[in-house]
């Protein structure tokens, strides 16, 4: 008999010396592990699908922390690509992880990812022209419209929420290809913007700027066009863009108002050009279309790198 009871039939009647769990050889049990048969005690059984498992087969059958990441990096893409608007929120989320990236960094006092990512005109300028320490660097263009400053968290904040107001409903109007490419294009005529306004001021060649601003403003001037075409009452978002493009105007504001109107112009160019070749039998136009109009942002972008350094 066994814990003062009868036992049943097939079962001992005491425990054995083997009867014994292999992790506390003073605690007695009967149960054994489902997948390498060892005997375990209430304190290490883990119940699963299969039955009870000891605490180390659970852990050997539990994925790497690389294959984890790697399953959850997956699923988060199916997740983003089956939403309506996946290019809007994978922007958002691009610029989240960039800020707090930027925020670690600015922590420990270094600030070399805002360093690494913002943009100035003195980096499109030839290399013989540059400091020693810094290079041609023209790609900043790109990446400057994910960074944003790390002094003021209502610069990304209200540019997250203007891109999801807005973003979303362009993005679903003209698709996500086309969204993307109206986005980094007009990002990409923000930061000529800055570049050019050195003409005006030479002392703004080095002036770093950041943030998303330059493509928002170009959603949102797009967005206009498209309420224009289609005839539909544009006066409080146009009245909107020129409030928020008066205030980069305010004296000591420290916004770049040439990233604003860059954008602004690229971003309702580009709209323009998408509205002019829409329609599936004008594709073949509306490629070309793009693919001119991406090569005359590069050609002023040359015509910068060429003509500036007469006048510095």
């Amino acid at each position: 008999m066994a814990n003062g009871r009868e036992p049943a039939f097939g079962e001992r009647a005491e425990y054995g010396p083997d009867d014994v769990c292999y992790r506390h050889p003073n605690v007695h049990s009967f149960t054994l592990c489902q997948r390498c048969g060892r005997t375990i005690c209430p304190e290490c059984q883990v119940s699963s699908a299969v039955g009870v498992l000891c605490s180390d087969c659970v852990r050997q059958t539990q994925p790497g922390a690389a294959k984890r990441a790697s399953r959850v990096a997956r699923v988060t893409g199916r997740r983003v690509a089956a939403l309506d608007t996946p290019v809007t929120y994978g922007i958002m989320i691009v610029c989240a992880l960039v800020f707090v990236a930027q925020t670690i960094s600015h922590y420990f006092g270094s600030d070399e990812v805002t360093r690494t990512l913002w943009y100035a005109p003195l980096y499109s300028l030839p290399g013989s022209l540059l400091p020693p320490e810094m290079g041609f660097e023209p790609w900043r263009m790109v990446t400057m419209m994910f960074t944003h400053s790390t002094g003021f968290i209502f610069h990304i904040l209200f540019n997250m929420y203007a891109l999801w107001l807005f973003g979303r409903n362009l993005e679903q109007t003209i698709g996500h290809v086309r969204f993307l490419v109206l986005y980094l294009f007009a990002g990409v005529g923000g930061a000529l913007g800055v570049m050019l306004w050195v003409y005006v001021d030479p002392t703004t060649v080095n002036v770093p700027t950041v943030g998303a601003s330059g493509a928002i403003f170009g959603v949102l001037a797009a967005t206009l066009v498209v309420f224009r075409a289609a005839r539909v009452s544009a006066t409080s978002l146009a009245v909107l863009l020129a409030i928020n493009f008066g205030i980069g105007l305010i004296p000591g504001a420290g916004i770049s108002w040439q990233a604003h109107l860059g954008g602004m112009i690229v971003g309702a160019v580009t709209m323009w050009l998408l509205l002019a070749t829409r329609g599936p039998r004008r594709r073949g136009a509306r490629i070309a279309g793009l693919i001119v109009l991406g090569i005359v942002l590069a050609l002023l972008g040359c015509a910068y790198l060429f003509a500036l350094p007469s006048i510095l």
